[in-house]
């Protein structure tokens, strides 16, 4: 039996727990939130008293600022990486998913130009063919990272703007939509300037409907990498495995910058040889190296304008070459 103190103390705590949660500052109470709401209400036609009740109902998340602080692309080597997305059951689940949407995915492709595979797998590293979509809510998320998280809140703030226009636009109950902890919504995860500017009825029903519509899922997945200059028919990526005349030359290469800088002049004085280069390179089009930390030691990838594009949608070069294997897995008569 538990003891009259106990039950005392154990009485107090939930009332301190209560009385914590009544008293935390919700955003709203803020002068600087106050501040946004006034403006975005007059730059944008918003009802300022919707946008208030809104703002009255949310307050900054310390495990989001956490969650943020420890992205998994910024922590982990591709030895680490690689396995999250690269497991049997991902690889048979985007069989499958092909499988089960191809005249789909084949009409997004003959649109847009980018492989079938590829739209699969960015689908599968994202939220595991729309299982796993994001369990914060968007609106508390942007709404902490906009006014908690210096280093980004410009960009955060003005997706927070995108999410309540799209939001208004869309008719959504705000205050329900749940994504990352970043703010990305759907089954691509779409950030909400992404949602506005790149998702596309696909399915022809009137509206983009990135949650519940696979076919307009599949359509602004390929319609995001084309305007962001895929290549069709072009090569993505491959691995420098031999030839190499100069190991520090070649790491000399590397650049922080995801963007591509090289020729292809450049890789092959170095030893670099490829059927895949010269149509790689074509028009123009240059070449990024990069350096991974594999299984079996230091890595050494060639990476083409293909490549560069899929790291529009997620600025990394390990998500970027998680979808690449992850594509490669799948049926390689699937094009």
């Amino acid at each position: 039996m538990i003891s009259f103190h106990s039950r005392m103390a154990l009485l107090a705590l939930v009332l301190f727990t209560f009385v914590s949660a009544a008293n935390a500052e919700n955003f709203l109470q803020r002068a600087d939130v106050r501040q946004y709401i006034s403006q975005l209400s007059e730059e944008q036609g918003l009802d300022e008293d919707y946008l208030s009740n809104l703002f009255v109902n949310i307050s900054s998340q310390q495990g989001i600022l956490d969650a943020i602080a420890k992205p998994a692309e910024r922590t982990l080597t591709w030895r680490e990486y690689r396995p999250i997305f690269l497991t049997d059951k991902r690889v048979k689940e985007g069989r499958e998913f092909i499988d089960q949407h191809r005249a789909l995915l084949q009409r997004a492709s003959d649109v847009y130009g980018v492989p079938i595979n590829v739209i699969a797998s960015i689908i599968g590293v994202e939220t595991f063919y729309g299982r796993i979509t994001g369990k914060y809510g968007v609106l508390e998320s942007l709404a902490t990272l906009a006014f908690d998280y210096p280093p980004r809140s410009t960009f955060f703030k003005r997706e927070l703007t995108e999410f309540l226009v799209l939001s208004s636009a869309e008719e959504w109950d705000a205050l329900n939509v749940r994504g990352s902890y970043a703010g990305a919504m759907g089954t691509p995860q779409f950030i909400s300037s992404s949602y506005r500017q790149y998702s596309v009825d696909f399915d022809g029903d009137g509206r983009r409907d990135l949650f519940n519509s696979i076919a307009d899922v599949v359509g602004s997945v390929a319609n995001y990498l084309s305007v962001h200059g895929w290549v069709d028919q072009a090569p993505i990526a491959e691995p420098w495995e031999s030839g190499m005349t100069s190991k520090a030359s070649v790491k000399a290469l590397v650049t922080k910058s995801l963007k591509p800088k090289h020729t292809a002049n450049v890789v092959s004085e170095l030893g670099f040889s490829s059927t895949q280069l010269t149509e790689a390179t074509q028009n123009g089009r240059l070449l990024s190296v990069m350096t991974m930390k594999g299984n079996s030691g230091e890595e050494v990838w060639v990476g083409y304008q293909n490549f560069y594009v899929i790291t529009r949608y997620n600025h990394s070069r390990l998500y970027a070459l998680a979808v690449v294997q992850l594509a490669d897995a799948f049926n390689r008569s699937v094009q």
